[in-house]
């Protein structure tokens, strides 16, 4: 039998080829569904409704929160955005021409949220949540670009991300791209009510509830198939809970008043917005609409309910259990109540709260660390707030207060370690 035998020639020709059609499919992925753009720039100003639009929509996809640096000018850009891979910086938004958006059109602004790709072609990081404005609709698109023309300019100049190597490669980002990301478009399903796709469409859309509430890989990317099923947020060791498990933020069993009143107050009947979501309701959701809000509730009661995730198995020794009984006298009870009953309109109660009980336990050392606040809205002008006890207690105190709390009174949720407040600490 004679023996096959490849040329050294042959061979690179091979990889070769093999690369080029690997280049040539990550940029088809990344130009895909994209049409020609025009330069024009509009040559009017826009009608009030079109830019009072476009401010109302502003405030649902909580631009601010990211385009404005502490102290800085609004939507001026400049905001550090910390991820696994290092610092991505906020563009500036406002009509400068050389700093700015002054030179787009509305059909560059309608790229870069459809497509994630700025004026110039440049790829845009997905820090920028385009994996989810692909969903806007060109008309709000189109909205929120006639507001931010109206923005004062602001002459600041954006910073370079600062970004390890390779992540910092518009190469890298190519193939990022084409692993994880592909243009969309929200699709109105109709079995259901119009409420009902409303609620989807800001959800998915500009809402980005999936940039928080939806479980990331290695590499960033949400995991759709796993819809808003909860996940840690990147650099902040907050947790952000599921939206499909009434076993941690739920709302299948709560009625449209509860989840209204959640988002438009920071608290309910059914609980308090604490941490990152305390930002978004006081930054965003409490300037919706009535009718965004029962949408947005109507779409989040009907998820359909996913299995909570399981509970480690790390059990409460005796010993922890009495240091944490003694500390929670010592510091909580007063509040909270001896037996975590809380007090109704003023302090959370502790016995069966989803916050204590749910699987993960770092929303509850974040909270006993840095203390927990509501917002200030105006339907809650001056909200209840716990003090932090992260500098008066150490790691082992705070893990046994915290096993004590999530193991007392009926709850049935694993203990805390000391690693555990440390790594989230």
């Amino acid at each position: 039998m004679s023996r096959l035998r490849f040329s050294p020639l042959k061979l690179t020709a091979g990889l070769l080829l093999v690369a080029a059609l690997g280049i040539a499919s990550v940029y088809w992925l990344n130009v895909r569904g994209e049409q020609p753009v025009s330069d024009a720039l509009p040559t009017g100003a826009a009608s009030a409704e079109q830019v009072n639009r476009g401010a109302y929509l502003a405030k649902v996809g909580n631009c601010a929160a990211c385009h404005t640096a502490r102290g800085g000018q609004a939507y001026a850009g400049g905001k550090a955005l910390s991820t696994p891979f290092g610092l991505v910086y906020a563009g500036n938004l406002t009509r400068d021409d050389e700093t700015g958006l002054g030179r787009w059109s509305a059909d560059h602004f309608w790229r870069a949220l459809h497509h994630g790709r700025a004026r110039d072609g440049r790829l845009l990081y997905p820090a920028f949540p385009y994996t989810e404005y692909t969903h806007i609709t060109r008309e709000d698109s189109d909205a929120l670009y006639a507001f931010l023309r109206t923005v004062p300019a602001v002459s600041q100049a954006n910073q370079a991300h600062d970004l390890r190597f390779p992540y910092k490669t518009q190469a890298a980002l190519a193939v990022w791209r084409a692993l994880y990301f592909s243009p969309g478009a929200h699709v109105s399903e109709q079995e259901k009510s119009a409420e009902w796709n409303r609620g989807a469409y800001l959800v998915r859309g500009l809402g980005h509830c999936a940039a928080c509430h939806a479980p990331r890989n290695f590499m960033g990317a949400t995991q759709n198939n796993l819809g808003l099923d909860g996940g840690l947020m990147p650099m902040q060791n907050w947790y952000a809970p599921s939206l499909a498990s009434s076993a941690e933020a739920g709302v299948q069993g709560w009625s449209t008043k509860e989840v209204v009143d959640l988002l438009k107050t920071g608290v309910s009947a059914k609980g308090t917005a604490i941490g990152p979501m305390a930002e978004v309701v006081y930054a965003s959701t409490q300037h919706w609409s009535e009718s965004d809000l029962k949408a947005m509730a109507t779409f989040l009661r009907e998820l359909p309910e996913h299995t909570p995730a399981r509970q480690p198995d790390t059990r409460v020794t005796s010993t922890v259990r009495e240091l944490g009984a003694k500390l929670y006298k010592a510091q909580c009870a007063e509040c909270h109540g001896d037996s975590g009953e809380g007090r109704a309109g003023a302090y959370s109660p502790l016995a069966q709260h989803r916050t204590v009980t749910q699987a993960s336990s770092a929303n509850l050392i974040k909270i006993i660390v840095h203390g927990g606040f509501a917002p200030t809205t105006e339907g809650n002008p001056r909200p209840y707030g716990m003090p932090p006890f992260g500098q008066s207690l150490n790691d082992t105190e705070i893990a046994a207060l915290a096993s004590y709390v999530r193991s007392a009174w009926g709850n049935k949720a694993s203990g805390v370690t000391p690693f555990d407040v440390s790594r989230v600490r």
